[in-house]
């Protein structure tokens, strides 16, 4: 009898022994097939992965071109007040009269790497073009529509894919502007309307367009342009748009391309045209978007990217010269980093294709600026300081970049708010890093001992290496 336990025993311990063998091999097994089905697929990114490169980068150029260019401001002899890509709407010029524009369109001096040469040339690490404006015009080769550049103009090329092979080659991030209203869909909102821009008229077909036209465009753009940077809406203000609505395109562009970022005018993510952005959680969106200024304080705790123009209109305007100087455009750029934000800067190339002549030479001039001190603004944080009398700061762990705007004639460089150990000055501009003298006036005052010419007179950098946060 208890030679048949024993034998029992050992059996039952043999049995669960397989079974746990088997158990392991199954698991292993399915844990094998699951990594082999994985090889190739790219891991859906956090946000602040997938916002990375885009903080880093805080410089960018915003391209606002489309039909609008051809009458470039002017419409039956007369000059029509106000941004040029709102002609449509500003001039009353009703779709059978502005359609024919397209026919006009044939940039034939446009050259994508020559294009994205000038962004790269003046540090700007990412391009967001408008691939279709509130006039409905489309600057690909849609297959939802003939209103497009290779069904519609003489030109028939495709200017976002050859856009698309430049910025590759270049390594320079893609980005696309869309439009969510559209002034040529029947379906959509139109500027003709009693009281448009005061938003009371309805299209009661706009979800039709929405289901039908938009979001089978959007997918071409994200699909077939290759991995995008930003999709970058606009004109979100309209009646027939709903926060709901944003965070179901959203969702809809995020499931297309999960690690595109997406600006906060997907939803009604603006008080108004001109106003600053909600804050913190009230906008849908990964950034926010003030318009033609600069938040006095930033925003703090929301990503944000200020867009402006050099002159005073978006779209080329030919009798539009009210440029704005090197050293504003300068002084933003490094004003807005201090800020925590990104600086978005428009040109508005003509009907030829080319981007206008002062808009390259200011864009040099930021270049050559940007060779010496792009240390200071790419991968940058907010000033930890308060405001500054001369200038501004920008931040990175263990150095602190002082802008100096204003060079302080008795040569000594006060900065406030500062406890840290400082064991190093010196100029970004001097290559041999020569050491200047610091001394501690204050337990958070240090002043810097600077040369007397400044080494750039519209921002010369200078760089604290500081001890601990």
């Amino acid at each position: 009898m208890d030679d048949n336990r024993t034998q029992l025993r050992n059996h039952e311990s043999t049995c669960r022994s397989k079974i746990s063998t088997a158990i392991i091999i199954a698991a292993l097994s399915m844990l094998f097939i699951a990594g082999c089905q994985g090889v190739g697929q790219k891991r859906t990114l956090s946000k602040d992965e997938r916002m990375k490169w885009w903080r880093d980068a805080r410089f960018g150029m915003f391209v606002h071109w489309g039909l609008y260019a051809v009458p470039a401001g002017q419409w039956k002899g007369k000059e029509i007040p106000g941004i040029g890509e709102w002609i449509m709407e500003r001039a009353d010029i009703p779709v059978a009269e502005y359609e024919p524009l397209a026919q006009q369109f044939n940039p034939v001096k446009f050259n994508a790497d020559e294009f994205v040469g000038i962004a790269k040339n003046a540090g700007m690490k990412y391009i967001v073009i408008t691939s279709k404006h509130h006039d409905g015009f489309c600057l690909w080769d849609s297959e939802v529509t003939d209103y497009d550049i290779m069904d519609s103009s003489p030109f028939k090329r495709d200017i976002l894919k050859e856009l698309s092979k430049a910025c590759k080659k270049q390594g320079i991030k893609l980005c696309f502007y869309h439009s969510i209203m559209d002034w040529h869909h029947p379906d959509a909102q139109r500027p003709f309307y009693p009281d448009y821009n005061d938003g009371k008229k309805s299209n009661p077909n706009f979800a039709r367009y929405v289901e039908n036209y938009m979001k089978p465009q959007l997918k071409e753009l994200i699909t077939n342009y290759g991995p995008l940077g930003v999709m970058w809406f606009d004109g979100e203000w309209i009646k027939d748009w709903t926060e709901p609505q944003g965070k179901d395109l959203y969702n809809y562009v995020q499931a297309l391309q999960p690690n595109i970022i997406i600006n906060n005018r997907v939803g009604k993510g603006r008080k108004g045209m001109e106003g600053l952005n909600k804050g913190d959680q009230e906008y849908s969106g990964d950034f926010g978007t003030p318009e033609q200024q600069i938040p006095a304080t930033g925003l703090p705790g929301v990503d944000w990217e200020s867009c402006m123009t050099m002159n005073d209109t978006w779209g080329y305007k030919s009798d539009d010269h009210n440029w704005k100087s090197n050293k504003v455009l300068i002084q933003n750029l490094a004003d807005i980093a201090s800020k925590g934000g990104n600086f978005l800067l428009n040109v508005g190339p003509t009907a030829e294709g080319l981007i206008p002549d002062a808009s390259i030479e200011r864009l040099a001039a930021i270049g050559n600026w940007m060779k010496v001190n792009s240390e200071s603004i790419y991968g940058t944080t907010a000033s930890p300081l308060g405001k500054l009398p001369w200038g501004r700061c920008t931040a990175k762990p263990g150095k602190l970049y002082l802008h100096v705007f204003d060079w302080p004639t008795n040569l000594k460089l006060e900065v406030p708010g500062l406890k840290n150990q400082v064991n190093k000055a010196y100029l970004l501009a001097d290559d041999k890093r020569t050491n200047l003298s610091v001394r501690r006036e204050l337990k958070d005052k240090i002043v810097v001992r600077i040369p007397r010419e400044a080494p750039d007179a519209v921002n010369t950098v200078v760089v604290l290496e500081i001890k601990d946060k």
